[in-house]
């Protein structure tokens, strides 16, 4: 069956960087796009990032945006996002998530929590 599982967050510093994980199984990674996306309490959820099968086309929410990197590794099926330069307003539950677009996004990994505080 397929599986995603998020590893990597925790407590940030304002500034500070996190790095995280997300290693898929149960299906061919290679051959599907994959998201990062987050939910924030009391707030909707966001698009963070999304990447082509190939690597080939990426996408950011704007805030995100020159700090938060998105990459995968087809040969280790895992799908990673380099958050630099944190801020408090990033603190949220990540999740990695199956597919590109609206209509696509099909499986979810049961998140990892990101916290900025000084």
């Amino acid at each position: 069956q397929v599986q995603l599982v998020e590893s990597g967050g925790g407590l940030a510093q304002p500034g500070g960087s996190l790095r995280l994980s997300c290693a898929a199984s149960g299906f061919t990674f290679s051959s599907y796009a994959m998201t990062w996306a987050r939910q924030a309490p009391g707030k909707g959820l966001e698009w963070v990032s999304g990447i082509r099968s190939d690597g080939s086309d990426t996408y950011y929410e704007d805030s995100v945006t020159g700090r938060f990197t998105i990459s995968r590794d087809n040969a280790k099926n895992t799908l990673y996002l380099q958050m630099n330069n944190l801020k408090p307003e990033d603190t949220a539950l990540y999740y990695c998530v199956r597919g590109w677009g609206p209509g696509e996004h099909d499986y979810w990994g049961q998140g990892t929590q990101v916290t900025v505080s000084s």
